[in-house]
């Protein structure tokens, strides 16, 4: 593990270690296309993975929760649908998930959404969006 990375998840209280660990390494480990670096997003410092130089997960302890961010489910509603049946006990907002313990984030569930998302590709989805907002030219 990079050292930033290992540094920002000791940094968080001992409690929160092994979940952000292990949450970090399903990311890498299943995601191949992602890239970690730890950077800030929304005046916090968090884990940013980066496919493609587009962010498509993070994961942020911050001060009275956790949050995973999958950029995936904010445009799919039926994986945002999923897996929020899949863990009733997390709070799901648009784009990310936050919990504050292991029991409300099953790993195995965890592993399954990162698997899901890996073959998603946001630069290529935004690229299609944006092709399909431009006005058909007249001639």
């Amino acid at each position: 593990m990079e050292q930033k990375i290992l540094n920002y998840i000791t940094d968080q209280s001992p409690d929160r270690h092994g979940l952000l660990s292990e949450i970090h390494e399903i990311i890498c480990k299943n995601d191949l296309s992602v890239v970690a670096v730890v950077e800030p997003m929304m005046g916090k410092e968090m884990i940013i993975y980066r496919s493609n130089h587009v962010m498509k997960y993070a994961l942020a302890g911050l001060k009275n929760y956790m949050s995973l961010h999958v950029l995936p489910i904010y445009g799919s509603a039926s994986l945002f649908l999923k897996y929020q049946a899949l863990m009733p006990k997390a709070k799901f907002q648009k784009g990310c998930i936050n919990f504050n313990q292991a029991d409300e984030l099953p790993l195995e569930v965890i592993k399954a959404l990162i698997v899901d998302c890996s073959t998603i590709d946001l630069k290529k989805v935004k690229e299609d969006y944006l092709k399909s907002r431009k006005p058909a030219s007249s001639n």
